[in-house]
């Protein structure tokens, strides 16, 4: 057995494994669980007790998590000392039991780490964060409609932006790094003319790797086969129009693993298109099916028009047979948006979007976008994952003034179970929670932060009130 500094492993219990990315799960796992700073004093208890409770509701006496008190935070530095934010014993314990699932977290002040989450995702290679955002009947919203959103965001964790490479202004490092850039990086490019970089620039580098964008864009198809109908559907979201060899290139390897990985399952959205006209019309000429997918197909150079009519071409003749006659319709479609374009799409079409595969800083973004939509941060889950680690967390913040109340709103965490549970295989105790809380705020069972929204308003239930409430609908 592993042994730690200042905590003790349950004496019950097994380990989950993972095998090619997949965990393997016992009928009694132990799952480590950071209670959080702030309301997680109020949180965690809440959340355990609807988690417990739907299991044993729906496998009786065979199956039951076995919990692990872990510490990061606010709390971890009590047990362990000043700026002990994350400390070696809950890395180990991560490490030796595979899923955690964890509150809102301080970010520290001083102790040389930017931020815990970022710290965890980054230590565990936990590469794609998985954000659901749907509506609850009678969750108080700013839309007209947020029973029409259904999206889960894959955001990429672990590079872009929040790698944080960068270098302040005054940085002596980063005004060599500037001149190097200036005087020799740009002028050997050849094709950004005479630009150069301000003096007094904050400089940052957004990495994007073909491997790590690859890796993540499979775990959103593979979700993607798990699902039915029009939610087999996966956009890859970019800013590909500016930042052509980063964001560009993410697009671009997605569409090379749905070509490669992917190819009898998946289609794309211009392949769609070249299939469903040659079956509408199977005389159809490669020229005239070109004409029909390419705005102004006729004012294009001639090199341009053949090109467009041999992608007719090898479409129909490689996949026309096995995607061919509304097979694909029960594929994976996979597409890609602007970024900017999706911001409006997902509260003007929100009902033709599934799974939207992203970057780091667009999918951070656009998760924050969507949780408006359907009631908040506080209903809004998360998850990042990887091959070897899963942790499950609340997606807002510590709220330290509502901290001991018992007032908060536990649905992020609670509904972060239902992702873990789900992740774990079982779903039967996921959908009573699911159940649970779908009921509770239809019948006005909320908290206050949703009852002070409602019309007319109710009378808040308290945090543990809720779960309770909760776990009766069951």
């Amino acid at each position: 057995m592993t042994q730690f500094e200042k905590i003790t492993a349950p004496s019950k219990g097994e380990a989950i494994s993972f095998v090619n990315g997949q965990p393997l799960v016992p009928d009694n796992p132990i799952i480590p669980f950071i209670r959080g700073d702030g309301t997680g004093v109020d949180i965690w208890p809440a959340t355990q007790m609807v988690i417990d409770a739907a299991i044993k509701k729906a496998y009786g006496v065979k199956r039951l998590i076995e919990w692990f008190k872990i510490y990061a935070g606010d709390e971890a530095c009590e047990l362990y000392g000043t700026y002990e934010y994350l400390p070696a014993d809950t890395l180990k314990a991560i490490e030796t039991y595979g899923i955690a699932i964890k509150g809102p977290l301080t970010t520290p002040v001083g102790g040389g780490i930017r931020s815990l989450n970022v710290a965890l995702r980054q230590t565990f290679d936990l590469y794609s964060c998985v954000r659901p955002c749907r509506y609850y009947k009678g969750t108080p919203s700013p839309h007209k409609r947020p029973e029409d959103l259904d999206v889960i965001v894959y955001r990429e964790n672990t590079e872009d932006i929040y790698m944080g490479i960068e270098w302040e202004n005054s940085d002596k490092i980063g005004e060599q790094l500037r001149h190097h850039l200036n005087t020799k990086v740009i002028p050997a490019n050849g094709k950004l003319g005479q630009r150069k970089i301000p003096e007094n620039s904050g400089i940052g580098i957004k990495p994007v790797s073909k491997k790590g964008s690859q890796r993540h864009i499979r775990k959103a198809i593979q979700h993607a086969l798990k699902l039915e109908g029009d939610k087999r559907h996966v956009t890859l979201v970019h800013k590909g129009n500016i930042m052509k060899f980063t964001e560009g290139a993410f697009r671009d390897w997605g569409y090379e693993l749905v070509n490669s990985e992917f190819r009898e399952v998946c289609v794309t959205e211009r392949e769609s298109w070249i299939l469903e006209n040659a079956d509408k019309n199977p005389n159809l000429e490669y020229e005239e099916n070109a004409r029909m997918i390419e705005p102004g197909f006729d004012s294009l150079t001639p090199e341009k028009k053949e090109s467009i009519c041999l992608e007719v071409m090898n479409v129909i003749k490689t996949i026309g047979n096995s995607h061919g006659k509304n097979k694909w319709r029960e594929m994976v479609l996979v597409d890609d948006r602007i970024a900017d374009s999706i911001f409006q799409q997902i509260q003007t079409r929100p009902q033709e979007y599934s799974i939207l595969a992203t970057l780091n800083l667009n999918g951070d973004y656009i998760s924050d976008a969507a949780a408006a939509i359907v009631g908040g941060l506080g209903m809004a889950p998360g998850a990042n994952i990887g091959d070897k680690a899963a942790i499950f967390e609340a997606t807002h913040g510590t709220a330290p003034k509502h901290a001991g109340l018992d007032r908060i709103n536990p649905g992020s965490v609670i509904l972060s179970g239902v992702m873990m549970l789900e992740f774990l295989g079982w779903q039967e105790a996921a959908d009573l929670i699911t159940k649970g809380i779908s009921e509770s705020i239809e019948h006005k069972q909320v908290t206050y932060d949703l009852a002070r929204l409602m019309e007319p308003p109710v009378d808040p239930l308290s945090c543990s009130g809720f779960a309770k409430a909760v776990i009766e609908r069951f």
